[in-house]
């Protein structure tokens, strides 16, 4: 690049030379014939330990993947097989936690156990894999998934679980060779992690009521259901805001040949995911000359790219607003609460015992076993998020629109070998494998590409008018006005018909028509920042079924900066030189770490603490003194969260304060939400409300509880600590409307980044030539902390730079740290 501090230029670490392999020099060739790869499976590393795997077929191809994979996150891999397994508790006990969804540490490891245990004895991934494509896997798909298993099992055994590296599974029992069966489950775990952490602990704990409860609850008045649904949708919706927040999200922008300088087209893609377990991503580039050539990122374990690009698009994911399940409230009989009424006869519910080994304290391993139950829609569940839902007059169904889907990864194999954006969108609605996100995707012709075409409950607004319930109907159409809730639905069980119907252009029973989900294609821009479909582009909004989401509404201040960044970039507005984006215009801007929270917001809060008598403020029985704040917030002028950023972290915890889990219209403004103007409304904040002053002052109580100066840098408290250095990490909750999302919290005890930017790409089209990529990867390559890509790029990402990817052949070969592994 030509510009100073992009690229990033930390020294290359010189990878070990690795046993029973053959090395071949740096300017080698590994390809075979022309148009055909090399006979044996080579990994080319280059620098940061980013492996380009090149082979002569999938299978191939697979096997370096596993191999890399395994060398780089062995023990991250080895836990969640154990997981998928149903085995945590009989080798680490039952009361260790897990994370089995899209959150850290949400269940117990016997509670784990049981959900996977019924899925193994079900046989739900066998039937999925007996099916032929493309319900089942596609041929390349399981050459690639026999080769990874060849791989990760040939590391395995050249360097022994003795010998392991990584101190967190050295030695472990539980560290085993893996079959294809342990990663298809694991593929399934990952696509099912939508709902996982939502349901699974009220799936496997739910017991029926003995008769006498059963038959002694009263039926409720109508001003007791009343009462009754407010309340659960209210408290099933904060429970739900709060897993969104404290979840996986992204944004993606794709810019069209109209908003490009020097190209024809441009991605960002920014997932913000987990720092740490089994959906920590990976980098790669896979090649197989003539079929595929894709370089980017995946989930761990899984050999394709799922966010990247090819020669010719790029695409990336973020967070849909579609719920991947739903409930049914089915009426049982107080006499026997295993019978239900369907259509007006008795149904007896399934039984199924379930029994998963656990170590005791003394070593010995026992064995539990629990009775679940199931109806015709799916398992009994009495909680969600760990909310009550009691089984007495009626009880709970879940149906997961993803428990049959192990179509994404055909889905991400056709993404890989796209060729523009309409191939894109025909891969998404052919396979319909997508389980919870939306497609953002640019193409070498000049288009971008939002696409919301994913796996769907088939609950037309029709169906959802007919069947919710009365608390269905306040969490489906968010009438709590609740920051960020997904449309759930809890539809009558007791008629037949109000199950999800079968749509003959749908990929598979129960799916929304893919035709009736929203896309668009444009040459200006498309984004989306986890709010729904609605303003992909604000120009052209967007309409669709309830079930994907909500329109006319308040978009999230996150939203208000990406459309706000992209609109001024395009018109030149923004301060930067030229108009139209450029990977330099691009990096700066995300890394601005811009808050439209404190540019709606700020000044107003300064003249209040400003304002406020004796800078005292009486709140929750403590009596404040703001005024040290004033001042603070008043230098802090630049409104961003860069790590040098003074204000900022006093800022962001008055925001938690004043916003809560409200949607971002309840705050106080003077002009509220207008929906011919969502970018830039509500605004003008009441600074005469006591929410103002009050928020303000339990910020300055608590960070004064916890030690932490009012004038503190954002890098004095957030960091993360590799190999005893403690590394400054820039960025700030999406909350307060920064693209650059960091999300500090617990992790085993200790404060560091639960989750946020994670793999960031960024990629250019020209007419011809091969599309020009910086990426990187925040939490480097390795979870290894002896590995010398543990931390390495995590300081690139701190210093605001970019690695520049090598894509090309001569480019690899150009590397300056070059080793070329070849898999005898």
């Amino acid at each position: 690049m030509a510009w100073r501090g992009f690229r990033a230029r930390l020294p290359g670490a010189v990878l070990a030379a690795v046993a029973v392999m053959s090395t071949t020099a740096a300017g080698g060739s590994p390809a075979g014939a022309a148009g055909t790869g090399p006979e044996k499976p080579t990994i080319r590393y280059t620098e940061y330990g980013i492996p380009h795997i090149i082979a002569s077929d999938w299978r191939g191809l697979g096997t370096g993947y596993g191999y890399a994979a395994a060398k780089d996150n062995i023990c991250t891999l080895a836990d969640t097989y154990l997981m998928v397994d149903a085995e945590r508790s009989r080798y680490l006990g039952p009361g260790g936690r897990t994370s089995p969804g899209q959150n850290q540490n949400t269940t117990t490891n016997l509670n784990s156990d049981l959900y996977f245990q019924r899925v193994k004895d079900n046989g739900v991934v066998e039937r999925l894999l007996s099916r032929p494509a493309p319900d089942g896997p596609e041929p390349e798909v399981k050459e690639a998934i026999s080769g990874y298993v060849q791989g990760y099992n040939r590391y395995l055994a050249e360097t022994g679980v003795d010998n392991l590296s990584d101190p967190a599974c050295r030695g472990a029992d539980w560290v085993r060779p893996i079959t294809e069966m342990d990663v298809y489950r694991h593929a399934h775990a990952e696509i099912i992690m939508g709902s996982a952490d939502v349901l699974l602990d009220g799936q496997v704990t739910a017991a029926p009521p003995g008769a006498s409860a059963a038959a002694a609850a009263a039926a409720p008045t109508a001003a007791q259901r009343a009462r009754s649904a407010r309340t659960t949708a209210k408290r099933i919706g904060e429970l739900l805001a709060a897993s969104r927040r404290q979840g996986m999200g992204s944004n993606a922008l794709a810019v069209g040949s109209q908003g490009v300088s020097g190209g024809t087209s441009m991605l960002l893609a920014n997932p913000h995911f987990p720092w740490h377990g089994k959906n920590r991503m990976w980098q790669s580039h896979l090649t197989i000359p003539g079929k595929v050539n894709v370089s980017g990122a995946s989930l761990l374990g899984l050999p394709a790219v799922n966010i990247g690009h090819n020669d010719d698009v790029a695409w990336s994911h973020t967070v849909a607003t579609v719920a991947p399940f739903g409930l049914f409230d089915v009426q049982v009989d107080p006499l026997n609460p295993t019978m239900y009424l369907v259509d007006g006869a008795w149904e007896r519910m399934t039984s199924q015992r379930v029994s998963v080994d656990v170590r005791n304290d003394d070593g010995t391993i026992g064995q539990v076993t629990r009775t679940l139950w199931a109806t015709r829609y799916g398992p009994v569940t009495t909680s969600v998020l760990g909310y009550p839902l009691p089984w007495v007059v009626s009880a709970h169904a879940v149906r997961d629109v993803n428990m049959d889907n192990l179509r994404a990864l055909n889905t991400w194999f056709g993404l890989d070998r796209a060729k523009d954006v309409h191939e894109v969108v025909n891969v998404l609605e052919t396979t319909q494998g997508v389980p919870f996100f939306n497609t953002v995707a640019s193409d070498r012709k000049g288009n971008a590409l939002y696409a919301d075409i994913q796996a769907v409950p088939n609950i037309t607004d029709a169906h959802a008018q007919s069947c919710l319930t009365e608390t269905g109907k306040l969490l489906f159409h968010q009438t709590l006005a609740l920051s960020n809730v997904p449309p759930v639905s809890i539809l009558d069980g007791k008629r037949s018909a109000c199950d999800w119907p079968d749509d003959p252009n749908a990929a598979a029973p129960g799916l929304l028509d893919p035709r009736q989900q929203p896309r668009l294609i444009r040459t200006d821009f498309v984004g989306n920042a986890n709010d729904s479909p609605w303003l992909a582009n604000p120009a052209q909004p967007l309409t669709f079924p309830r079930i994907m989401g909500d329109m006319a509404t308040p978009r999230s201040l996150r939203t208000q900066e990406l459309i706000l960044t992209a609109r001024k970039r395009i018109d030149g507005t923004d301060g930067l030189p030229g108009r139209g984006f450029t990977p330099e215009t691009m990096g700066r801007l995300l890394y601005a770490d811009n808050s439209r929270a404190a540019d709606l917001t700020l000044n107003t809060t300064v003249t209040t603490c400003q304002n406020v008598a004796f800078g005292l403020v009486l709140v929750d029985g403590n009596l404040v003194d703001i005024r040290e704040a004033c001042p603070i917030l008043a230098g802090w002028k630049s409104h961003d969260f860069t790590s040098d950023s003074r204000g900022s972290w006093l800022f962001a915890n008055y925001w938690h304060h004043l916003q809560g889990s409200q949607r971002v219209d309840k705050l106080p403004w003077r002009v509220p939400f207008d929906a011919n103007d969502p970018v830039h409304t509500p605004n003008s904040l009441d600074g005469g409300s006591s929410a103002v002053r009050n928020s303000l002052a339990r910020a300055v109580l608590a960070l004064r509880k916890a030690g932490v100066p009012l004038n503190a840098a954002l890098s004095d408290v957030q960091r993360i600590t590799r190999g005893g250095e403690q590394i400054p990490i820039h960025g700030s909750f999406g909350a307060l409307g920064v693209l650059n999302v960091i999300e500090p919290g617990q992790v085993d005890g200790k404060t560091d980044i639960v989750f946020g930017s994670s793999f960031v790409q960024q990629v250019r089209f020209t007419a011809d030539g091969p599309p020009e990529t910086y990426s990187v990867l925040a939490y480097s390559q390795s979870a290894n902390p002896n590995s010398p890509h543990h931390a390495d790029q995590t300081k690139v990402f701190s210093a605001g730079g970019w690695v520049t990817e090598r894509f090309t052949e001569e480019q690899i070969a150009a590397a300056p740290d070059l080793r070329v592994v070849v898999l005898d």
